[in-house]
């Protein structure tokens, strides 16, 4: 199943595949997250931003956050673009979108806990 956000198939095979390190998994993903949110938001040059951008594209895209994954694909191709106008924009698009799924990953997490 596939919604706007997340790509659930790729996280069952996660499930299947990490077993009982999956819980580990997404406090991985939360935690890189917030770390990535903030060099988007300190990036002092272009290059930083892409980088930055660029990563984080690939730890979305491998926790099946197809949403997030895009955004940092739209910014990570924006950035090589001068001047840098709409940047803001899409960092802040980026910053909403993971709020939404980090409501998502934390629910896995408590299903995870309790079942």
């Amino acid at each position: 199943m596939m919604d706007m956000h997340i790509d659930h198939e790729v996280l069952s095979d996660l499930r299947e595949v990490m077993e009982d390190g999956y819980p580990q998994l997404l406090q991985t993903f939360l935690d890189d997250s917030e770390r990535r949110l903030s060099q988007l938001h300190d990036a002092r040059d272009a290059s930083e931003l892409g980088l930055a951008a660029h990563s984080f594209k690939g730890s979305s895209s491998d926790m099946g956050a197809v949403g997030l994954a895009e955004l940092c694909r739209q910014l990570e191709e924006r950035v090589r673009q001068q001047p840098l106008y709409g940047i803001e924009d899409l960092i802040n698009r980026i910053d909403l979108e993971y709020r939404e799924i980090q409501h998502f990953y934390r629910g896995e997490q408590d299903r995870l806990s309790t079942g």
